[in-house]
């Protein structure tokens, strides 16, 4: 494959042309039942949980075509440890505010807590599963967990994001794979928000990332400026 670039804002990406599945991951950030499931956190919490599932089916999508083509792809999950040695005191106290408690139980099991159902990955893009998924305990996704170095081993330089939230884990990460040398660029409608106004601030201000491209620009089919071909 030779020079490549995206047409994307506010430079056409990535910045040095060199994408390629062998170089370039789709970071899969935090679609799990407490985040976009009913009954999940973000459903107790009392958001329309429509908000944080619109990225769904664009995830989906891109997906299909990266896997297809052999680009690495990785998820993420935030979760605890079951016996909460892991979670700060004042995000669980923070959490109990709202009706919410990291850590209680709730219909899709202790909220927040790895193992539980709530903690899984969406059905919806759980079939075929990358390996390996990074559990981490935070919103970066680079925070406590061995992410850098399974993209160092890889060979990875450029990260496509995508995931919920865009205004806090998405917003996190990017930031996180910026200062570390990651080229990234942000799929507008593969990300989402508890609320639509947060999720148009987040990509709009995201200053560390090419943003604003949306999945079906990214695969269109322009001769000789796009490397994938969905039909």
């Amino acid at each position: 494959m030779g020079k490549v670039t995206i047409a994307a804002q506010p430079y056409p990406w990535p910045y040095n042309a060199d994408l390629r599945p062998e170089n370039t991951a789709l970071l899969i950030i935090d679609m799990q039942t407490d985040f976009c499931g009913e009954g999940g956190y973000v459903d107790l919490m009392g958001y329309d949980i429509s908000q944080t599932r619109a990225c769904i089916e664009p995830i989906r999508y891109v997906l299909a075509a990266l896997r297809k083509n052999g680009f690495h792809v990785i998820h993420t999950r935030e979760g605890h440890r079951p016996d909460l040695s892991d979670l700060p005191a004042n995000k669980r106290w923070r959490s109990q505010q709202i009706g919410a408690g990291i850590g209680d139980p709730g219909p899709c099991g202790r909220i927040l807590v790895r193992g539980e159902p709530g903690w899984e990955i969406i059905p919806e893009l759980a079939r075929g599963q990358a390996k390996p998924i990074i559990d981490k305990p935070g919103k970066g996704s680079f925070y406590a967990t061995d992410l850098e170095l399974i993209l160092r081993r890889r060979g990875v330089e450029n990260l496509i994001l995508t995931g919920i939230t865009t205004d806090v884990c998405v917003h996190t990460t990017m930031r996180d794979a910026n200062d570390r040398g990651f080229e990234c660029v942000l799929l507008a409608d593969c990300c989402a928000a508890t609320d639509a106004g947060n999720h148009a601030r987040g990509v709009e201000n995201d200053h560390d990332a090419v943003r604003g491209i949306r999945c079906g620009f990214f695969f269109s089919a322009s001769p000789g400026s796009h490397p994938i071909r969905v039909p």
